[in-house]
């Protein structure tokens, strides 16, 4: 195989770890929000895994539904050594799979990379129409992805200078 070569598979909770050691720099530079390791833990399902023909993690991302019908892209990255290597597309191609084998039709994202996710079909949201019995539903969720969907005020302060986007799938 090629010295390029990656697979993308399941997240382990033993890869905690690795995804942790991955955003962390992200964190620092306020390009992700950071979590506590019991939430990568307690979703650790959401996640899909890039790794090199070595088993060395070299890019993460997560899926986590929102609602009946929606979902959020989040926590994808990849490792320096790794970028504009085609990690991102492969990682954002099956977390799309997996949006439409759960029977979504939407994907959301709040991001600073708006070129990559225009590249995957994204577009900047601006009001997305909510039924209001949905949103008072949604309204009640402690996640700030939901919040971040939403763009409820309480978000705003960690969220400046991002954008937020929709995929219809």
């Amino acid at each position: 195989m090629s010295e390029t070569a990656f697979s993308v598979r399941a997240a382990r909770t033993s890869d905690v770890p690795f995804i942790q050691a991955l955003v962390e720099p992200l964190v620092q530079r306020r390009i992700l929000l950071g979590k506590d390791s019991v939430v990568f833990y307690e979703a650790i399902q959401e996640f899909r895994i890039a790794e090199d023909e070595a088993g060395n993690v070299i890019g993460c991302g997560a899926l986590h539904v929102i609602w009946q019908d929606l979902a959020e892209v989040r926590t994808l990255a990849v490792v320096d050594e790794w970028l504009h290597r085609g990690v991102g597309h492969a990682l954002m191609e099956q977390l799309e799979a997996d949006a439409r084998d759960l029977g979504l039709s939407r994907l959301f994202c709040l991001t600073f990379e708006v070129p990559f996710f225009t590249r995957h079909g994204f577009e900047p949201m601006t009001e997305e129409p909510i039924d209001p019995a949905v949103y008072l539903e949604l309204v009640r969720s402690p996640d700030e992805g939901v919040a971040e969907f939403l763009d409820l005020a309480r978000v705003k302060p960690n969220t400046l200078g991002n954008t937020r986007m929709i995929k219809r799938i």
